[in-house]
């Protein structure tokens, strides 16, 4: 039996559109699992323009840093708690490898749960390097997790008021965190904007620009020498 020319060329586009959808479908479905499979770890602080940042600023409490009086590590709950209500908070990872899957690249993992980082690649926001990271007892500390806002600044200017859960999710933070080379953020230790920056120019602008999110986050306050230098800064990003 002959099918007509007519019939030939409608059933041929009902097909060429059955096999569009169902590539479509395909493609759609496979790259939802690569997503939901994929690690990227909490979110960092959304970038604000400068102008908005200076706005933040000029509405933070200014006065001197209180003593550092009663401070501790330990004043900020365990060490890379799980147990916070930021986010990547309660998801079975520790935030320092939260962290470190968040801002490294060609990651590997020690567990099928893709928690520990074993091995991976940083660019560093702080010096412009790139550093390969290695988990082990000499090798870790190539690269640590860096609070923006260190914990014995913001100690000594208000989170000492803070409640114990506040103190800890300041700690825990992804918008308080950066892992970065180690050996820059030994030099940084506990310093203000007024006394360090990254080495790294270019990032100076986005480096207070957090530590004032973060401030205006947790209700903490400014030197005046600090919002000094946070304002030079901040007129004159690009």
């Amino acid at each position: 039996m002959k099918v007509a020319p007519r019939r030939l060329t409608v059933l041929g586009v009902v097909l060429a559109v059955i096999f569009a959808a169902a590539y479509i479908y395909i493609r759609a479905t496979h790259s939802d699992s690569s997503a939901s499979s994929s690690q990227s770890g909490p979110p960092a602080a959304a970038p604000i323009p400068a102008k908005q940042a200076l706005t933040m600023l000029n509405a933070l409490k200014v006065a001197d840093r209180a003593p550092k009086t009663g401070y501790s590590r330990d004043q900020f709950g365990p060490a890379w708690s799980d147990d916070v209500s930021v986010a990547g908070g309660h998801n079975n990872c520790d935030t320092r490898n939260d962290i470190l899957t968040r801002d490294m690249v060609d990651l590997s993992y020690k567990d099928t749960k893709k928690c520990m980082v074993d091995a991976g690649t940083l660019h560093d926001v702080y010096t412009g390097r790139t550093i390969k990271f290695e988990r082990g007892t000499r090798t870790s500390t190539d690269v640590q997790i860096d609070h923006i806002v260190a914990l014995s600044n913001a100690w000594q200017t208000g989170a000492q008021k803070l409640s114990e859960d506040r103190r800890r999710d300041l700690a825990n933070d992804p918008i308080n965190l950066q892992a970065v080379d180690g050996p820059t953020n030994q030099a940084k230790s506990d310093s203000d904007a007024n006394d360090w920056l990254p080495p790294n120019k270019g990032y100076r602008c986005a480096y207070v620009t957090r530590q004032i999110q973060v401030k205006t986050t947790y209700s903490l306050w400014v030197t005046k020498d600090e919002k000094d230098a946070m304002t030079r800064e901040l007129t004159s990003c690009p």
